[in-house]
């Protein structure tokens, strides 16, 4: 197994999954509502001190799974993530966005995955892409067809496959080390398609705050969220973005940042993670943050087989059978999230306020 690719691959999935469940806890508290109920962000907060995690990091491991069977191949990629969808409906997930739900339900009646998405900006395709550009960002053509394949099969408008490619390109660049952020955005400008004007001005506006050192949570204010961004991906990706470039290689850091900026919490973190992730590897993931996961059946061991397993197709260029997800234990682990994300809001209704 060549080591490279798979810190890459393991650190973005396993970066997902932690900046998932870490900002899971503070999802739609404005900035200063949760520094009221949780001063601190250093450990977990959604169930006495341990993390779960979100549809953010169940896509992105449906997205490793379509590309273990496709091995980068478009259609059977289209298929696979398809067949995912249909499976991850079925076992009833709590949070489910409104335009994925749609979409999704479209293609449990049979719709094909090429006419299922619904016209929307959210940040659905975006949570899931990091994980494309680090396995196929080497080759442009092929990373656009795969991102827009993620991206269409739920949300058509051209904003939302905008937000995706560059988060793509975003984890490709971070893998290899290369977080300039004039560079940055001027490959995202090169490699965007159609009227990307709306994108690129935000992400200018991304470009010249790092360059004032300015910190993520006041970036954010500076540009009208100051309870936070939404699920609208012109919101929580530029922001998302910004953590990263101004934290690279330090995971903590970056992810604290993002969570402290309030709003889309789980899926800014969940962004950021995966990008700093792939810099990092699982290694530089705080071990604390790591192990006090305690998902099931998607824990953070069967994530390091899914890397391991999607690293040597990288590696071969040859597709292999996915990491199947049992259906009985992932629609009980869905049905106890539910009960503890409710636990969770009701404590959240307390005070202090």
């Amino acid at each position: 197994m060549n080591t490279s690719t798979y810190n890459a691959i393991a650190g973005c999935i396993i970066g997902t999954a932690v900046g998932d469940a870490m900002g899971l806890p503070f999802e739609g508290l404005s900035p200063q509502r949760q520094r009221r109920l949780f001063p601190n962000i250093g450990s977990h907060r959604l169930l006495f001190g341990r993390g779960m995690t979100s549809d953010d990091t169940e896509h992105t491991c449906l997205v490793a799974n379509a590309l273990i069977e496709s091995a980068g191949d478009e259609d059977t990629f289209r298929r696979e993530l398809a067949r995912g969808l249909r499976f991850w409906l079925m076992a009833l997930p709590a949070g489910v966005g409104f335009a994925t739900l749609r979409a999704t339900i479209k293609l449990c009646f049979g719709i094909d995955p090429r006419r299922s998405g619904v016209f929307s900006a959210g940040n659905g395709p975006a949570m899931k892409s990091a994980l494309l550009g680090v396995c196929h960002g080497r080759d442009l053509a092929q990373l656009h067809r795969l991102v827009a394949v993620s991206t269409r099969i739920t949300h058509t408008d051209p904003k939302a496959e905008h937000a995706a490619l560059s988060v793509a390109i975003a984890a490709n660049q971070s893998m290899h080390g290369n977080a300039d952020p004039m560079n940055y955005y001027e490959v995202v400008s090169r490699a965007l398609e159609g009227d990307s004007s709306e994108f690129l001005e935000a992400l200018n506006v991304v470009v010249t705050s790092i360059a004032a050192g300015t910190f993520t949570a006041d970036f954010s204010a500076q540009i009208g969220l100051g309870r936070g961004p939404s699920g609208y991906c012109l919101h929580s990706v530029p922001v998302a973005l910004h953590a990263w470039l101004r934290n690279p290689t330090d995971y903590r850091a970056a992810v604290t940042e993002v969570i402290r900026c309030g709003g889309d919490t789980d899926t800014m973190a969940a962004i950021t993670g995966a990008i700093v992730g792939a810099r990092v590897g699982p290694q530089g993931i705080p071990v604390e943050w790591r192990d006090g996961i305690v998902d099931w059946p998607l824990s953070v061991n069967w994530i390091n087989a899914q890397a391991a397993l999607l690293s040597a197709v990288i590696d071969s260029g040859v597709g292999r059978k996915r990491l199947k997800i049992p259906f009985l234990p992932f629609l009980l682990r869905n049905c106890i999230f539910a009960c503890v994300v409710v636990g969770h809001l009701l404590r959240r209704s307390l005070p202090p306020y």
